[in-house]
C-alpha cells in the first residue's frame, strides 16, 4: 500500500508513518523544503500548502492520502495573526490536496483529512456523536472550514473521511505533552472547575483508528477519533496524580489560565463530552478505552 501524508513531522503523522513503514508499506511525506533521502525508507515530495502547489503526480495511483498538516493550536498565544495562521494552514493545505486529487489520472480511493472535536464547541454534560451540530466559537469555525475544504476531493470519486481528533494522550506532543511534565513537577492540579469533560485517545489507538479508516470502505464523512469514555478534567487530574505518584491538590483557576494563555484557555476550560459513534459502528475496537489505560500506555 502507498500512503501520502502531509504533517508527517507531527505527533500523529510521525506515528502513523512509522506504523505503516514497520508493516512494509510505502510512505511519501509531503514537505515544504527540498526533499531528502530518509533513513527510515520513506520518500519525500515537495509541496507548498499556502500557495496550493501540489503536483498531482505525487498522489496519482496512491492508495490513500492523509492530511494532517496545520499550525499548532497551543504553540503560541492567539493573536489575530496567529489565528489566521491556525485557520489558513489547515484550510489552504487541505484545499491544495483536494485539488491535486482532482487532477490525478488515477485518484486515490480515500482521502483522510484532519479535523478536531473543537468542531462541536461547548457541549456541557451532553454526550455528543457525529450527528451533533457545530459550535459557534473560533475553533468550531476553523473545523467547519477545514472539513469543507476536504469535500472537494469527492468530485474525483474519492472517499473522504474527516477525523475529529480528541486530546491525544502522549508525552511526546500535543496538550498532554505539556501537561505531563507539569504533573511530574507536582503542578498538575485541576484546571478551572475541573467539571469540564475532555475527550481523549491514546496515540496507539489514534494510529490504529487512522489505518482502520483507510481500510474500511464503508466509512464516509466525519468520524470522532476519541476513546469511548470521556472523563472530567477533575477525574483525569486525579488519574495522572495516581499514575505518576505526584500531588494534584493545587488547582489552576480559570482566570489565571486566561491571563497566561489568552483566548486559547477557553478551549481548555470548555466541556466536550464526545463519543466515537462511527468508529464503534464500523467495528473498531480500542486497546485503551479509558483514560487510565491510555495514560498507562503513554508513560510506561
Amino acid at each position: 500500500m502507498h500512503v501520502v501524508i502531509s504533517g508527517s513531522s507531527g505527533l500523529i503523522g510521525g506515528a502513523l508513518s512509522a506504523s505503516l513503514l514497520a508493516d512494509g508499506h510505502r510512505v511519501t511525506r509531503l514537505v515544504r523544503r527540498e526533499p531528502q533521502t530518509r533513513p527510515d525508507g520513506s520518500h519525500e515530495a515537495r509541496w507548498d500548502p499556502q500557495s496550493g502547489a501540489v503536483d498531482p503526480a505525487v498522489l496519482d495511483g496512491a492508495d490513500a492520502v492523509v492530511g494532517l498538516a496545520g499550525a499548532g493550536v497551543g504553540d503560541r498565544r492567539w493573536t489575530a495573526e496567529y489565528k489566521r495562521e491556525i485557520h489558513d494552514s489547515r484550510v489552504r493545505g487541505t484545499t491544495a490536496l483536494a485539488t491535486a486529487i482532482g487532477g490525478c489520472e488515477k485518484p486515490p480511493p480515500v482521502f483522510v483529512s484532519g479535523s478536531a472535536v473543537g468542531y462541536y464547541g461547548e457541549t456541557g454534560e451532553a454526550l455528543v456523536d457525529e450527528s451533533a451540530a457545530p459550535g459557534d466559537d473560533f475553533l468550531a469555525g476553523v473545523c467547519q472550514d477545514w472539513e469543507a475544504a476536504a469535500e472537494g476531493a469527492r468530485a474525483a470519486g474519492t472517499r473522504v473521511v474527516t477525523t475529529r481528533f480528541g486530546i491525544v494522550v502522549s508525552p511526546r506532543g500535543g496538550a498532554m505533552g505539556r501537561l505531563l511534565p507539569l504533573a511530574r513537577a507536582g503542578l498538575g492540579g485541576r484546571l478551572g472547575s475541573g467539571r469540564q469533560y475532555w475527550s481523549y485517545i491514546s496515540l496507539p489507538d489514534t494510529v490504529r483508528a487512522l489505518r482502520h479508516l483507510i481500510d474500511t470502505d464503508s466509512v464516509n464523512g466525519p468520524v470522532n477519533v476519541t476513546a469511548p469514555h470521556p472523563a472530567t478534567n477533575r477525574d483525569i487530574t486525579a488519574t495522572i496524580g495516581r499514575t505518576l505518584h505526584r500531588p494534584t491538590i493545587l488547582p489552576v483557576p480559570g482566570l489565571a489560565l486566561r491571563l497566561v494563555l489568552g483566548e486559547f484557555a477557553d478551549g481548555i476550560l470548555m466541556s466536550q463530552r464526545v463519543v466515537p459513534g462511527r468508529l464503534l459502528e464500523s467495528g473498531f475496537t480500542f486497546e485503551h478505552p479509558t483514560f487510565e489505560a491510555a495514560l498507562s500506555s503513554a508513560v510506561h
